[in-house]
């Protein structure tokens, strides 16, 4: 039974695409090596659909050691805990402009899905592994109801997708890989700046990564023993009535409540994080100008979070205590991005590796994305229940305020008067 599933699937593409995240080899060597072992060949494609999405038989073709490798067991093994990715990655989005199911069978919106359509036929492969997060995860959708629409004599090849973030907000998974090495590298430089603030009575404020929800946010505060941690979840706290946009001011002012309470306690430093998606969420005129990549995205780097607050804090806490205080805004993330695996991170990856030739050989399946539960059981998504259907857009994963992991960061910090009956029992200082 096992053979007949897998018997159509004797050529494996690999593309890994978006940002770079920690034990990305892991993946890219287990899966590899799973189909290499079955006598079944592997390829891994350059910086994602960067040349996939341009490919022309005539004009730009697509060759072995320039675009592709043809993967050997050597080129994969003991790879696994090393940093980087063995074929790079890119944003390429080779299905922008397309918003629903109408648009697929517009030939002008679909060209360059056609384009690494035809590109993985005309080289034989018969299964697609797309590791990547959310944006990746539409474009595999894209690709499997791209090829559902064709006349049925049209060659195709299975799509199976592999969740990749460090922001930990996919649906179909409790966590992505690379997750907690972000984290604990994250954590440990907090713990750092919070020592530097101890010692200078200052603070710093910290944006990290997570664009769409709070999970690395959170993760890094827990462990880094923040002061303060505000993610997307908590963004309704700052918003006006009526309005969408985050008030800048609003949000000084919780910070600064937070400084005074600490300094009733005669602690006159400490460290807050945010979440640098917050930053999409300021008023319009604070985003003119700052550019977007190939999925809309706005660059959040650019804005830098992490010095507006600071700068915003420091006035307001001096408007209302009358005194000066020292705030440094801080970015944190891309440091993490390649690190040094964590060993769960390795265990995770490897198994979802493991998991693309399970799902394609063992299952026959096509459209799904790989999962695990529990003690890295594993478990395979449908993409229709990770996608709207009609905007075909992936849903977000948030944490839910008032949640046992929500709690736990609130009973962490430092709370003032209004954050009264978050905890169990009454107050202890822990930050």
């Amino acid at each position: 039974m096992t053979a007949n599933k897998g018997e159509g699937v004797r050529r494996v593409a690999i593309i890994f695409s978006g940002g770079p995240a920690p034990a990305a080899n892991a993946v890219i060597a287990a899966a590899g090596i799973s189909f290499l072992e079955d006598g079944r060949e592997v390829l891994g494609f350059y910086h994602g659909y960067s040349n996939l999405q341009d490919y022309h038989p005539l004009d730009h073709r697509l060759l072995p050691d320039v675009h592709y490798r043809v993967f050997t067991e050597s080129d994969l093994r003991g790879i696994r805990n090393s940093r980087g990715i063995l074929i790079g990655t890119a944003r390429a989005n080779p299905g922008k402009g397309i918003s629903g199911l109408e648009d697929l069978g517009d030939e002008d919106k679909t060209t360059r899905l056609r384009n690494v359509y035809k590109a993985l036929v005309d080289l034989g492969v018969d299964a697609l592994i797309s590791i990547g997060g959310d944006d990746t995860l539409k474009t595999a959708n894209y690709l499997k109801l791209f090829q559902d629409s064709l006349a049925p004599e049209s060659p195709r090849f299975r799509v199976v997708h592999l969740p990749k973030t460090i922001d930990n907000d996919y649906r179909g998974i409790d966590f992505t890989f690379g997750f907690f090495t972000a984290v604990d590298f994250m954590a440990k430089e907090l713990l750092n700046l919070r020592a530097d603030a101890m010692a200078t009575s200052s603070y710093y404020i910290v944006e990290t990564m997570g664009r769409k929800a709070g999970w690395l946010s959170y993760g890094v505060g827990i462990a880094g023993e923040a002061s303060l941690v505000i993610g997307l979840e908590d963004v309704g706290d700052f918003t006006p009535e009526g309005s969408n946009c985050l008030d800048p001011m609003a949000l000084s002012d919780r910070i600064v409540d937070l400084m005074i309470a600490r300094e009733d306690r005669k602690r006159h430093f400490g460290v807050v994080v945010l979440a640098e998606g917050l930053a999409e969420r300021l008023p319009v005129e604070s985003l003119a100008g700052v550019p977007r990549d190939d999925h809309g995205h706005i660059s959040l780097g650019m804005i830098n979070l992490g010095k507006l607050v600071s700068r915003l804090v420091g006035a307001r806490y001096e408007a209302r205590t009358g005194r000066t205080k020292k705030l440094t805004g801080i970015q944190l993330g891309y440091e993490s991005r390649c690190s040094i695996p964590h060993a769960f991170d390795v265990m995770l990856g490897s198994q979802l590796g493991i998991g693309a030739y399970r799902a394609l050989v063992e299952e026959g399946l096509d459209g799904h994305m790989v999962s695990v539960s529990g003690q890295l059981d594993l478990m395979y998504v449908p993409f229709s229940e990770l996608i709207d259907p009609k905007t075909l857009i992936t849903d977000v994963r948030y944490i839910e305020q008032g949640s046992d992991f929500h709690r736990l960061a609130r009973f962490l910090e430092t709370r003032t008067e209004r954050d009264r009956g978050w905890g169990p029992g009454p107050r202890r200082e822990r930050s």
